[in-house]
C-alpha cells in the first residue's frame, strides 16, 4: 500500500467561519501505527472522516503510496477499514448478526464471510458473546465488537477513532495489546487518541494536532528525546482544552 502522504490538507465546515484543519501535512508509513494526539476539538476525528471518504471539500491532497486515496476508494472501497469513536452497529442484533451483516454490506458471502466472521470474533474475542445482543454488552465489550466490524475485510489501511473511549483499564490494555499486533505486514494505521500513554504504549510515529494545525511530528523516539518535553506540551493542551 505505501505510505499515506497528507500534504496541506484545510477543512471547514459549511456556514462556519473558523478553519477546523489548517494546512496538515503527515506523512504515516506502512507497517507502524502512528499516533495522532490532541486534546477534545483538535480536529482528530474530522481529519478521520476525510481519509473514510465521510467528509467531502478538503482542500490539499492525500494519496496512498502513489494514487490519490480518492481513486484508491474507489477503485478498492474494502481496502479502507474505518472504527469510529462511536459505536458502529445495531444495538437490537446479536454480535454475530452484526457480524454477518457488516460483513454482507462489504461483499462478504458464503464460506468466505463465515471464515471472516469468525476470524473477527476471534481476534477481538467476543467468541463468547456471539449470541447476545450488542446492546446488553458491557463497554469493553462493545468496543470489542466496534474492533472486530472495522476488521472484517482485513483492511490495508486501518483508520482508529479513540477506539478506547470509556473502557475500564483491563479492557483498555486488552485492546491496545490486540492494535498493536495489528502493525506490520504493510498495513497502514492511524490512531488518535487523547490519552499520551496510550500513543507511547504502540505507536511508532506520533503527531500532536491543537486547533486544526500539527504541532510536532516525527518518530516516538525522536519527539520524546528531549525528556518530557512532549508530556508538557500534551499536559498544557489538555488543561487549556478543560478550561475552555
Amino acid at each position: 500500500m505505501g505510505t499515506l502522504n497528507l500534504e496541506s490538507v484545510s477543512f471547514r465546515y459549511p456556514g462556519r467561519g473558523e478553519t477546523v484543519l489548517d494546512k496538515v501535512s503527515l506523512a504515516i508509513p506502512a507497517g507502524g501505527i502512528f499516533g495522532l494526539l490532541g486534546p477534545n476539538g483538535a480536529g482528530k476525528t474530522t481529519l478521520i472522516s476525510i481519509l473514510a471518504g465521510q467528509l467531502r471539500g478538503a482542500t490539499g491532497s492525500i494519496s496512498a503510496g502513489d494514487e490519490p486515496l480518492e481513486g484508491l476508494r474507489r477503485r478498492r472501497p474494502h481496502s479502507l477499514g474505518l472504527v469510529p469513536q462511536e459505536y458502529a452497529f445495531y444495538p437490537m442484533l446479536t454480535c454475530a448478526e452484526n457480524l454477518r451483516f457488516f460483513g454482507a454490506v462489504q461483499d462478504l458471502a458464503g464460506a468466505r464471510l463465515r471464515e471472516r466472521v469468525a476470524a473477527a470474533a476471534r481476534f477481538a474475542r467476543i467468541e463468547s458473546a456471539l449470541s447476545r445482543r450488542a446492546g446488553r454488552l458491557s463497554g469493553g465489550l462493545k468496543r470489542r465488537l466496534n474492533l472486530a466490524i472495522g476488521l472484517l475485510v482485513e483492511p490495508e489501511i486501518l483508520l482508529l477513532d479513540e477506539p478506547t473511549a470509556g473502557v475500564d483499564p483491563q479492557a483498555r490494555a486488552f485492546l491496545l495489546e490486540s492494535i498493536r499486533s495489528l502493525a506490520g505486514a504493510g498495513r497502514t494505521i492511524l490512531y488518535t487518541s487523547h490519552y499520551m500513554e496510550e500513543v507511547e504504549a504502540i505507536c511508532d510515529r506520533v503527531a500532536i494536532i491543537d486547533h486544526g494545525r500539527v504541532l510536532v511530528s516525527g518518530a516516538l523516539s525522536e519527539v520524546t528525546r528531549d525528556g518530557s518535553g512532549l508530556q508538557e506540551l500534551f499536559m498544557q493542551l489538555t488543561h487549556r482544552s478543560l478550561r475552555d
